[in-house]
C-alpha cells in the first residue's frame, strides 16, 4: 500500500509541474460563438471553381492561388504547441509572386489556415501539412 501510494504521489507531481500544457486557442468560447459565420466562409471557398492553396512537400512552399485585390491572413497553426504559430497578412497585387517559404519552421504535422475576402465576400479554407 505505502508503494502505491508513492506512485501516485509521485506521477500526481509530474502531472502539476508540466508547464507546456495549451489551450488550442486562447479565447475558446468567443470562437465558438462565431463558428456559424465560418461555416459561410467555407461554403463560399467550396464553391469557387480553383485551388486556393498548395504545398510543395519538396521545396516547402506554400502557393497562393487568388485573384488581385484578395486580402487576408494565413494562420499556420501547429496543434501540439500554439507557441509555434504564425500569422502571415497579405494583400494580392500581383498574382504571380504568392509563395511563402516554410522551411524554417519546426518539421512536424500543420494545419494551414487561410482567411481572405475578395469582392466583398468572405471566405475559410484550411489544409493539413506535414513539413
Amino acid at each position: 500500500m505505502a508503494a502505491f501510494a508513492v506512485l501516485m504521489l509521485s506521477m500526481v507531481a509530474i502531472c502539476v509541474k508540466q508547464d507546456d500544457i495549451h489551450l488550442v486557442t486562447q479565447n475558446y468560447y468567443e470562437e465558438e460563438i462565431k463558428y456559424q459565420d465560418q461555416i459561410d466562409k467555407m461554403i463560399n471557398a467550396s464553391q469557387l471553381d480553383y485551388e486556393v492553396l498548395s504545398f510543395d512537400g519538396q521545396l516547402k512552399i506554400i502557393d497562393l492561388h487568388l485573384p488581385a485585390g484578395a486580402k487576408g491572413t494565413l494562420h499556420l497553426f501547429r496543434p501540439s504547441d500554439a507557441r509555434l504559430d504564425k500569422k502571415i497578412d497579405f494583400d494580392i497585387t500581383d498574382t504571380d509572386v504568392n509563395s511563402i517559404d516554410v522551411k524554417t519552421l519546426k518539421p512536424g504535422y500543420w494545419r494551414v489556415k487561410l482567411s481572405w475576402t475578395e469582392n466583398g465576400k468572405a471566405y475559410y479554407h484550411e489544409k493539413k501539412i506535414n513539413i
